[in-house]
């Protein structure tokens, strides 16, 4: 036996040939050599974590430093922040901090994915019912006016969840179909939450009570405006495109326009189309029969519209212009007619980078559609802009949140689909 092989079962230090040193122990080696490969280490790694550490020092501050929630006499009056010992019971404040600390110390120490998405997890699932535990707990007995918000501490805590779950879920480069999964598994968690009741004490959930058809109509609207300017914007978009791709000179002449039509700000592209649209209405009775008018979803739709046709052109270009001429040539050889190879050979090869630009306008109209609140064009804009103008930071959120979280779930599902057309498009090469 050579002295290396004494050093891995005794647990001694040796020395590599560059003179580094190493531990050897007979459980590390077993462990190791037993993980199957290509799949991720469940083994504990304490070493301090760069990201980890940023992400403990802000849950320190988030429990020490900060308020965990906001308490108003009602929902427009000056709030008074409680921390969290003084927003929960002495055992469910204690309760909370052992987790969150021990969330802390895993971020900070651990650098095993699934550890350290584990902790994030238990994090979030501790926190998110705990806020509404203490609306609960801080509201007078039978004061209905009363309102209890999530304060800084608490969205500190979430977003350094949030943080380590991200890191977690990149650090295991999860594939499409596991990243679908997990937004099913997250869309899930969060209906569960909001169905059980644990929320209903807090402020945010009391302006949805009060507001509960409004939002749906306006959810609707925002829909409605978001994803049918994206599809008019593929209509037109795509053909524009392939048309571009073939001739040349028109191709700059198109990009041109688009261009700059995509640097006029949306408020003022609002404000231009008002003037020619109320003329319109005026003037054709079809088109005031059809709810075209200066104000209101017609300005608002053309917008998104305009802004959209930019992404979508630009992709299909840049698509057909990378679909390799070896392909071409062979599809050519083989007696394809030009739109043969358009919608046989091009196109397929093409879809990953037109679907990037999809993504792109989707994101960007699920955005831009709460500005459209301003004109009349309805959506969750229009609880942001009442709420910034009743000084009544919940009602702003009723409309920011749903915006927020469409946006990034549009993104991810989106990404997940570009990777799957896009393996696609290599098994056809």
């Amino acid at each position: 036996m050579t002295r290396q092989d004494e050093g891995e079962i005794d647990g001694t230090h040796t020395q590599d040939a560059g003179g580094a040193i190493k531990t050897g122990s007979f459980v590390n080696t077993i462990s190791s050599r037993t993980t199957a490969p290509g799949m991720p280490s469940l083994r504990p790694s304490l070493s301090l974590d760069r990201l980890g550490s940023v992400i403990a020092v802000l849950i320190g501050v988030a429990l020490f430093a900060s308020p965990f929630v906001i308490y108003r006499a009602n929902r427009i009056a000056a709030g008074e922040g409680r921390m969290l010992v003084d927003a929960l019971p002495p055992s469910g404040a204690i309760g909370v901090m052992i987790v969150t600390l021990g969330v802390a110390l895993c971020a900070a120490l651990l650098r095993a994915p699934l550890l350290r998405l584990a902790a994030a997890s238990i994090g979030l699932c501790v926190i998110f019912p705990a806020v509404g535990w203490s609306a609960g707990f801080v509201t007078p007995a039978g004061n209905t006016f009363a309102r209890v918000s999530p304060s800084l501490g608490f969205w500190l805590l979430t977003l350094s969840f949030a943080l380590l779950a991200a890191d977690a879920l990149t650090r295991l480069r999860l594939g499409p179909w596991a990243r679908l999964a997990a937004i099913a598994v997250a869309a899930g968690a969060i209906a569960l939450l909001l169905s059980s009741g644990a929320w209903d004490n807090l402020s945010l959930l009391k302006e949805y009570a009060n507001r509960q058809d409004t939002f749906w109509r306006e959810a609707r609207q925002h829909l409605w405006l978001a994803f049918g300017s994206m599809v008019a914007a593929c209509l037109v978009g795509l053909p524009l495109g392939i048309l571009a791709h073939r001739i040349r000179r028109l191709r700059t002449a198109i990009l041109q326009v688009l261009n700059i039509v995509q640097t006029i700000p949306s408020i003022a592209l609002f404000g231009i189309l008002i003037a020619p649209l109320g003329f319109l209405a005026t003037h054709v009775p079809l088109a005031a029969a059809l709810g075209i008018r200066g104000i209101g979803a017609a300005p608002a739709f053309i917008a998104l519209f305009l802004y959209s046709l930019l992404p979508v052109v630009a992709n299909t270009v840049t698509g057909l212009n990378q679909v390799p001429a070896t392909v071409t040539d062979a599809a050519r050889g083989m007696g394809l007619s030009a739109r043969q190879r358009l919608w046989q050979v091009e196109l397929p090869l093409a879809i990953p980078v037109i679907l990037a630009g999809i993504r792109i306008v989707l994101v960007q109209n699920l955005g831009l559609a709460t500005v459209a609140a301003l004109i009349g064009g309805g959506g969750f804009g229009t609880f942001v802009f009442q709420g910034i103008g009743q000084t009544a930071i919940d009602l702003v959120l009723l409309g920011a949140i749903p915006t927020v979280v469409l946006s990034f779930a549009a993104a991810i599902i989106l990404d997940a689909i570009i990777d799957l057309t896009r393996r696609g498009s290599h098994d056809r090469d």
